[in-house]
């Protein structure tokens, strides 16, 4: 008896001591990055447009390539059934309603079934074994996810539960959202998403890719359009599934941050470096960037830098228009000040075509001339801790306060890196302090060089340990 009385006492006071402990070590409620995107680089797939046939298993073929570019992260624009009720077609600047039965293929922004794959890419099958694919390369994929809006004829809109979900006019009908263009698709009525059953649903479909189909994140189009609480949320919930998901937003405000998101667009800077191509802007204006977003963004936040993407591809300009010989200068800027680099599908074959939209239209691959040159970038970005993402980094110190030549350095104790930039369309006379015992990047005799080229640049690097 004395002996029950002592185990069930030990026992109390095993789980009382394991309980206190718990509650002493329990973790907050916080954002987490995945492990493996500390140093991570994006690649903007295209899938429509990658190939001849825009199918996954040709996409799939090239993973070995992309492989080799260095890559880290696979983002598939949306992949989704695209509606047919208020298609577009045509031209991105002339684009117009196609009538039934036309081979226009629409905008992929235009979703119709959130838990569907569009036939045209390929089978369940395929997707299943491009991402089984791309995980056995060590890269992970997220897909585009539309929240904000649907096709006219989604799923959703066949009953009067989903027609619940949904920003009817005063008529009772499906409306674009408003000060858009975007008369392709419907918006949804967040205002009131958690009455009418929209966050569930959602949500819902949002895990399916990860339970099912085993995804690793999402970048989520106009994020700023969906209100922060559901984004929370569902980190949460996806958590659940996967504890290693990674979310990008499509916005630029801080507070998504908090909890819901590991990346966000570097927009303001991205415009910055197109007008300091076209001389509107120069490196002071970098330079006074900088300062800004250290103090505006947490240094936990990762922010996606890039010269261009589909949109700024199809409705902006090829990056060659926008940013002419300086393409090469601003993507060391985008890979090196700060940020999480990213490339999207035909830069590394330097692309000089807007692509279509709403049309088939296949990336002229070419040679792959700049493949060398990016993979050399997303190597630094991998081997130098010092230039990793959000808080994994450290922050650029600028060795020059003024001037054209951008000159700063990037330490954490272990490596530091130096880089130079000429921001400026003529040739500038700079000599380089303090690169006792670097080595240069792209070109060894860029360590001597007093003279700089219009839109030059170099990278120095050292081990401190």
């Amino acid at each position: 008896m004395n002996r029950i009385v002592l185990l069930f006492l030990v026992s109390v006071l095993l789980a009382a001591c394991s309980s206190g402990g718990d509650q002493a070590t329990s973790p907050p409620d916080a954002l987490v990055h995945p492990e493996w995107s500390r140093n991570a680089v994006i690649y903007e797939m295209n899938v429509r447009q990658h190939s001849a046939s825009g199918s996954l298993r040709s996409a799939q073929a090239d993973l070995a390539r992309l492989k080799q570019l260095a890559v880290d992260v696979i983002w598939l624009m949306p992949i989704h059934p695209i509606g047919e009720v208020n298609r577009k077609g045509g031209e991105n600047q002339d684009n117009f309603l196609v009538q039934p039965g036309s081979t226009s293929l629409g905008s992929p922004y235009s979703v119709k079934d959130y838990k569907a794959l569009n036939p045209n890419y390929g089978s369940w099958e395929d997707f299943d074994a491009f991402v089984s694919a791309a995980h056995d390369y060590g890269m992970k994929v997220i897909i585009d996810w539309v929240a904000n809006h649907t096709a006219f004829d989604a799923k959703w809109t066949t009953d009067s539960i989903g027609m619940g979900y949904y920003l009817l006019d005063e008529a009772r009908a499906l409306q674009p959202p408003t000060g858009t263009d975007w008369v392709d698709v419907a918006q949804l009525d967040w205002a009131n998403g958690e009455t009418n059953g929209l966050y569930d649903a959602m949500e819902e479909a949002m895990a399916f890719w990860v339970r099912e189909h085993d995804i690793d994140g999402f970048r989520c189009d106009v994020a700023e359009k969906v209100p922060i609480a559901f984004w929370n949320r569902v980190r949460r919930t996806l958590e659940s599934i996967e504890p290693q998901i990674f979310m990008l937003a499509e916005a630029e405000i801080p507070e998504h941050h908090d909890r819901a998101f590991d990346a966000s667009y570097a927009w303001e800077f991205h415009h910055i470096t197109n007008k300091v191509a076209k001389g509107e802007m120069n490196a002071d204006s970098v330079r006074a960037y900088l300062n800004r977003e250290a103090d505006k963004f947490p240094s936990s936040a990762y922010r996606m830098t890039f010269v261009t993407n589909h949109d700024e591809n199809s409705w902006k300009g090829t990056a060659k228009e926008r940013y002419g010989d300086s393409v090469r200068a601003m993507a060391v800027l985008c890979g090196t000040a700060f940020g999480m680099p990213l490339i999207y599908g035909g830069q590394e074959s330097d692309m000089d075509k807007r692509l279509r939209f709403f049309e088939k239209d296949t990336i002229p691959w070419g040679q792959y001339q700049s493949m060398s040159f990016y993979r050399i970038l997303n190597d630094l970005h991998h081997r130098y801790s010092a230039l990793h993402n959000g808080e994994f980094g450290s922050p650029a110190v600028q060795l020059v306060q003024q001037g054209d030549v951008m000159y700063y350095e990037r330490s954490d104790g272990e490596y530091a890196v130096r880089v130079l930039i000429n921001l400026s369309n003529k040739q500038v006379e700079f000599v380089p302090e303090g690169l006792e015992g670097y080595r240069s990047t792209f070109n060894r005799q860029n360590l001597s060089r007093t003279t700089w080229d219009p839109w030059a640049f170099e990278v120095f690097a050292k081990a401190l340990k």
